[in-house]
């Protein structure tokens, strides 16, 4: 098997003097950076994509979703992704690394926004015309700074891109959520805790009761808790994690099926194909042949 490719950042750099991040229109990005894009791959930087015209597909960990004039989208490190966009596709995109980030928000993980959480929630918010008005125009600013030369212009930038995510997420709270206000937020916080605990021990610890255990609340309330948060139980949530490591996995190692089952903790290989096939409505070697023919 053939790896997936890595991409870094500073692939996309031509001597900013911010190396850690990159901004642009999508105009220009799909000339200037087209021949990094035409088939999937990975980063090891977050990005942010604005779309203010055009139309597409975006894929995201191996799900398609339709690109259209205020289509926001947020991927982490290690998402696989690829798209096929129109000619007359616009808007902005910027990436940075959590270095980047970390120089003014050490205390704000950015795990703790929705749309960077593992799995569950979905990677593209559809904005409404005044949102998408906003959105532009953080963009916008975030540009003119960019491309200045002011003191303390990095920062700037951070407290941008946090007002846009703060936004977003306040967006993706109204979607995913029917509570009340003050009963959401604690939802979301149960549930972003369970995701941190789901990143750590995954390829170890399937069972509701070991993170329902370590978050101090009994199964019935994590069920709860996932289930009015994603529409999802835990255990499809623990699943889905799993899976989306698998198939990553099949993407972008040289070992063989079993070693790679083995990784997340599965002795017995023949399960570990029922699970995936429950999962992916294919096996394990017909992903492959999909997605790497």
């Amino acid at each position: 098997m053939g790896s997936i490719s890595v991409l870094h950042i500073d692939l996309f750099q031509s001597g900013k003097n911010l190396s850690d991040f990159y901004f642009n229109t999508m105009k220009d990005h799909l000339v200037t950076s087209h021949k990094h894009i035409e088939k999937p791959h990975r980063h090891d930087f977050y990005v942010t994509v604005l779309f203010t015209k055009g139309s597409g597909i975006h894929e995201i960990d191996f799900q398609k979703y339709e690109v259209s004039e205020g289509s926001l989208f947020f991927l982490s490190p290690g998402q696989v992704h690829s798209w096929e966009l129109s000619d007359d596709t616009d808007g902005y995109i910027f990436f940075f690394s959590q270095e980047f980030y970390d120089m003014h928000y050490v205390n704000q993980h950015l795990r703790n926004f929705p749309f960077f959480n593992s799995v569950g929630f979905s990677r593209k918010l559809q904005l409404e015309v005044s949102d998408l008005e906003k959105m532009t125009n953080i963009c916008k600013e975030i540009q003119d700074e960019y491309n200045s030369q002011f003191l303390m212009k990095d920062g700037f930038i951070l407290s941008l891109i946090t007002k846009m995510y703060i936004s977003a997420s306040r967006q993706f709270s109204k979607d995913y959520s029917n509570l009340d206000s003050s009963a959401s937020i604690s939802y979301f916080k149960h549930y972003q805790d369970f995701e941190n605990l789901l990143e750590e021990y995954f390829t170890t610890e399937k069972s509701i009761s070991y993170y329902a255990s370590r978050l101090t609340i009994s199964s019935k309330h994590l069920n709860r808790i996932t289930q009015t948060v994603v529409k999802k139980t835990a255990t499809e949530v623990i699943t889905e994690r799993v899976m989306l490591e698998a198939k990553r996995m099949l993407m972008y190692l040289n070992e063989s099926l079993v070693e790679i089952a083995f990784r997340l903790g599965y002795e017995e290989y023949s399960y570990f194909v029922r699970v995936f096939r429950k999962s992916s409505g294919m096996t394990p070697t017909q992903f492959i042949k999909k997605y790497k023919s």
